[in-house]
């Protein structure tokens, strides 16, 4: 696609139908194993309200609140571990306060009743939306987990085309879709995948830890579709690691919104030099 709108001298938006909006908004990360102490949740919001970037919304994990390894599967919830995630998300929305959203961030890892038992705790907090508290294919745990909580619900990093999405959307077992433009299809299957979601007015929401081209590609995507939510993000890191892959035209992001490249293509101008001294050990230059 950047090929393409390269050679029609259209930024990629453009080639998709859009642009419904200039940027688009952006949410980012909070670590989690801070939250349990207060003090220390406390400095990460005092610190993530001076970002420049200016983030309205952060998810944080749940997994260093009940002593799981992030992506791996939960056994059953104690009533010690449900005391924690609800002390955890007590001290992060008393950090932030009203101003800045969080979200609750899991991996799939949660039984359905913890799920159950992990949403009625956190809801006083006012979370922006509970991500992929169940495992990841859809099944009636999803429907009945949604029956019992006011919460929204997200899902679908994980989940390809729109035959992955599609039980989801019908049964309505979840308010907002997350696909990821490398993994669900790219451009044209994630394309179809928001157009079933707008039959049923679902947002849709898009998942993206990768590098520049895919922040870029989020960019274009999200400005192109009438029901675009919000994207993950990877920017403003202390790093600035994705920023940084850009020789020119890096990601710019203010009051939480990403604007789009308006130039052809996508509007990547690679630092060569910063992508060759960050290479994997043992990894050959590819470019």
């Amino acid at each position: 696609m950047d090929i393409a709108g390269k050679v029609a001298g259209q930024p990629v938006v453009t080639l998709l139908g859009g642009p419904f909006r200039d940027g688009i908004e952006m949410y980012s990360h909070g670590p989690g194993q801070t939250m349990l102490d207060k003090a220390k949740a406390n400095d990460w919001g005092a610190m993530v309200k001076e970002m420049p970037e200016g983030f309205k919304a952060f998810k944080i994990g749940i997994d260093p609140m009940i002593g799981s390894p992030s992506a791996k599967y939960a056994p059953t919830l104690t009533a010690a571990q449900i005391r924690n995630v609800e002390r955890g998300y007590t001290n992060a929305r008393q950090a932030v306060g009203d101003a800045i959203d969080i979200a609750v961030h899991c991996h799939n890892e949660l039984d359905t009743p913890s799920a159950i038992h992990m949403c009625r705790v956190v809801e006083p907090a006012n979370p922006l939306f509970v991500e992929d508290p169940l495992n990841v294919t859809f099944h009636e745990g999803w429907v009945n987990l949604k029956r019992t909580t006011r919460l929204t619900m997200m899902t679908g990093e994980k989940l390809e085309l729109v035959r992955g999405f599609k039980p989801f959307l019908d049964t309505q077992a979840v308010d907002i879709i997350h696909p990821d433009l490398a993994f669900a299809g790219g451009f044209t299957g994630t394309k179809k995948i928001a157009d079933y979601a707008a039959l049923t007015r679902t947002p849709v929401a898009l998942h993206n830890v990768g590098s520049l081209a895919l922040t870029f590609a989020c960019a274009h995507f999200g400005a192109a579709i009438q029901n675009f939510f919000r994207s993950e993000s990877a920017l403003g890191r202390p790093t600035r690691h994705v920023e940084n892959m850009a020789a020119s035209n890096p990601p710019q992001v203010k009051d939480s919104k990403l604007t789009v490249p308006m130039v052809p293509g996508l509007g990547l101008d690679w630092n060569n030099d910063y992508l060759k001294k960050n290479l994997a050990p043992g990894e050959d230059w590819w470019g």
